[in-house]
């Protein structure tokens, strides 16, 4: 996709590729910050390259513009997310309480994975199921 991103800049030309400039950089811009851990090194590579050619293309000050505007763009959806999160956690604690033992229990379950591969010797103790107690409501 970066790579189509890139070859319609060129083709385009710098006139007409004005009206799809915020559509083009909104994916680069998010390849750039993201921060996974599992990320690809080349996606995040050719996405520098394509926004060195567009700030070659269509020059650097219309290029600043464009990309502050998608900047500006990402961290309002950021905010408006955590605003979110946090009006249902709020109107729905049930919801966020479910939610925390989910964090929880998924914490402890790295824990003892990265545990067990640093020591391969010593094995954690993991969570034994009991089917009918894990049907009963937790209050």
């Amino acid at each position: 996709i970066f790579k189509f991103l890139g070859a319609i800049s060129v083709d385009l030309g710098k006139d007409r590729i004005r009206p799809y400039l915020l559509t083009i950089l909104t994916p680069l811009y998010r390849e750039l910050n993201s921060n996974y851990a599992e990320q690809d090194p080349t996606l995040k590579n050719l996405s520098q390259e394509i926004i060195e050619l567009l700030k070659k293309l269509i020059g650097l000050e219309a290029f600043s513009l464009a990309f502050s505007s998608v900047q500006k763009q990402a961290n309002q959806k950021r905010a408006v997310r955590k605003k979110q999160r946090a009006l249902q956690t709020v109107a729905n604690p049930d919801i966020a309480a479910r939610r925390k033992l989910k964090r929880h229990k998924n914490k402890a379950e790295t824990r003892k994975r990265k545990i067990e591969s640093l020591r391969p010797m010593h094995k954690a103790k993991r969570h034994r199921s009991h089917a009918l107690k894990d049907l009963a409501m937790v209050e």
